[in-house]
C-alpha cells in the first residue's frame, strides 16, 4: 500500500460563521495568512519525512474553506524542499480554467521535479461554479474535451489547431513537454458512479476523496474497473485511491475530542458560504444527474454525523495507532484499494497535533499495514 499526505490550507484565523456566498475577506489577516503558509507547507515537507510516498494539495475559491486558488503553485514550493515524494495536484478544476494554461503549468511541473507529478483533472465540486461563473450545466462537457485537448498538447510533438465545442485554438504546441511519458498519470475523482465510470474510460487513477460509506466506495470502485476493463486496460492496486479523515493521539478519547473539535469548526466557519453557494448550483443546473444525487445527499449526512458515528461505518480513521491499524485493515478488506489519502488537518486542529499524529502514523501505523 502506498501512502498520500494531503492538505486543504484552511484559514483558521476566523471565528465568523458565514452563511452568504461569497465570503467576505474582510476577515482575512495577510499576516496571519503567511504565517499559515508557512506552517502548511513546513508540514508538506515534514510528511515526505514521515514516509509518506504522494503530498498533494488541490484548488478551492472565495471562502476560508481553502487558500490554494492556484495548486500549482504549491506544487512549485515543493519541488525544491523535497526529492522523492509524487507531487499529487488533485488538482486544477480543469472546466474552471483555460486548458492549455493547465497543459504548461503541469508539464513545468514535472520537467521541474524530474517526473513526479501526479496530474489531478477534477471537475469539482458545485460551488467553484458560482465562484468562476462558468453554467455547471457545461461541467461534465468541458472536463472530456479539456482533458482531451490536455493530453494531445502533451505528446503531439508538431503544432496543431483545436476546434471543438468549448475550446478553440488556431495552434498549439506546448513548452517545455512533460517529462514523464507518454504523460503524467492522470487522477480523477470517483465521487459517484458516474465520474468513477469516466474515469476508468478515460484511463485516469480513481480518487474517491470522501468516503461517504464503504458500500457506495465499493459500487464506484467496481463500476471504475468494470469501464477501465471495457476500454482495455486492467486498474492496479495503486490506480485506485481512497481518501480519509485521520487523527491519531497516544489515547483514543484524545483523539475523537481533538478531532470532534476541529471538525466543529470546519463545519461552523468553513463549510457556511460553501453550502450556500452549492444549494444555488444543485437548485439552478444539472450538474449531479439524478441519480448523483442520492450520494451527494449521503455526503451531506456524512458531515452531519458525529466521529464516533462514522467510526462505527467505517469512514474515518481516528484513535490510537493501533486502533488506527485495525481500522485501515477493516477499510482495506472492503474496498481493496493501494493508496490512503489521509487528510488531518480538519478545521483548527492545532498544527502541533498533527505533526505529532503524523509521527505516530509514521513510526506506529505504516509499517502494520504496508504489506496490505
Amino acid at each position: 500500500m502506498k501512502f498520500a499526505f494531503f492538505h486543504l490550507m484552511p484559514y483558521t484565523h476566523t471565528t465568523v460563521e458565514p452563511q452568504d456566498w461569497p465570503v467576505a475577506n474582510k476577515a482575512f489577516d495577510p499576516e496571519k495568512g503567511t504565517e499559515l503558509y508557512k506552517t502548511y507547507l513546513d508540514t508538506l515537507v515534514y510528511a515526505e519525512e514521515c514516509g509518506f510516498d504522494w503530498i498533494g494539495c488541490n484548488e478551492h475559491h472565495m471562502s476560508p474553506f481553502g487558500l490554494m486558488s492556484n495548486p500549482n503553485i504549491i506544487g512549485a514550493a515543493l519541488i525544491p524542499r523535497t526529492s522523492k515524494a509524487k507531487l499529487a495536484i488533485v488538482g486544477n478544476l480543469i472546466p474552471l480554467v483555460n486548458p492549455i494554461r493547465v497543459a504548461e503549468e503541469y508539464a513545468m511541473l514535472d520537467v521541474m521535479s524530474g517526473g513526479r507529478l501526479l496530474a489531478g483533472m477534477l471537475r469539482g465540486i458545485p460551488h467553484e461554479y458560482v465562484a468562476y461563473n462558468i453554467a455547471g450545466d457545461e461541467s461534465r462537457g468541458r472536463l472530456i474535451e479539456a482533458m482531451a485537448l490536455i493530453r494531445k498538447a502533451w505528446t503531439e510533438p508538431e503544432p496543431f489547431g483545436w476546434e471543438g465545442e468549448y475550446y478553440q485554438f488556431r495552434a498549439v504546441s506546448i513548452w517545455p513537454r512533460p517529462r514523464q511519458r507518454p504523460h503524467p498519470p492522470i487522477i480523477m475523482s470517483g465521487s459517484n458512479e458516474a465520474s468513477a465510470r469516466l474515469a476508468g474510460e478515460m484511463g485516469a487513477t480513481l480518487g474517491i476523496a470522501a468516503v461517504s460509506d464503504l458500500k457506495g466506495a465499493k459500487k464506484q470502485i467496481e463500476a471504475y474497473k468494470d469501464a477501465a476493463r471495457s476500454a482495455g486496460w486492467e486498474p492496479k492496486p495503486e490506480n485506485v485511491l481512497i481518501g480519509m479523515i485521520c487523527h491519531v493521539a497516544e489515547s483514543s478519547s484524545q483523539a475523537k475530542e481533538e478531532l470532534e473539535s476541529g471538525r466543529q469548526y470546519f463545519q461552523k466557519v468553513l463549510t457556511g458560504g460553501v453550502r450556500t453557494a452549492q444549494r444555488l448550483v444543485l437548485q439552478k443546473t444539472r450538474y449531479y444527474a439524478a441519480e448523483d444525487m442520492v450520494e451527494f445527499k449521503d455526503v451531506r449526512i456524512r458531515f452531519g454525523a458525529t466521529v464516533q458515528e462514522q467510526l462505527d461505518n467505517g469512514t474515518m480513521l481516528c484513535g490510537t495507532p493501533e486502533e488506527v491499524v485495525e481500522q485501515i485493515k477493516a477499510q482495506h478488506a472492503e474496498l481493496g484499494y493501494g493508496v490512503l489519502n489521509v487528510n488531518m488537518k480538519i478545521g483548527n486542529l492545532p498544527d502541533a497535533a498533527i505533526l505529532k499524529g503524523m509521527k505516530l502514523f509514521s513510526q506506529r501505523v505504516m509499517p502494520k499495514v504496508r504489506n496490505l
